[in-house]
């Protein structure tokens, strides 16, 4: 089955987050992930809202956490502490 990466996110320092950014897309690429939704419009019904949303698509739940713990993920995420304020969690489809 295959898997979400959702991210909700706010940023506290634009230029680290560029680069984590950069570095996060390439990692994600890396693993099969595609973005499906980045940063666009959105409304919050419930829970604590953060201004920008991402999910990406893999092939399934197992490629996504390797993603995540993958040596050049961790290296982008180095930007994204302390330049953000953030959730981050991976969700089985059921395609």
């Amino acid at each position: 089955m295959g898997a979400l990466w959702i991210a909700h996110v706010t940023v506290t320092d634009e230029e680290a987050y560029k680069k984590y950014a950069a570095g996060a897309t390439v990692a994600i690429a890396e693993h099969g992930g595609e973005f499906i939704a980045r940063g666009g419009r959105f409304v919050q019904l419930e829970g604590k809202e953060r201004p920008r949303n991402v999910v990406a698509r893999f092939p399934d739940v197992e490629t996504a956490e390797k993603c995540y713990h993958s040596e050049a993920y961790q290296a982008a995420l180095n930007y994204a502490r302390g330049a953000s304020e953030r959730e981050l969690m991976i969700v089985e489809t059921s395609e």
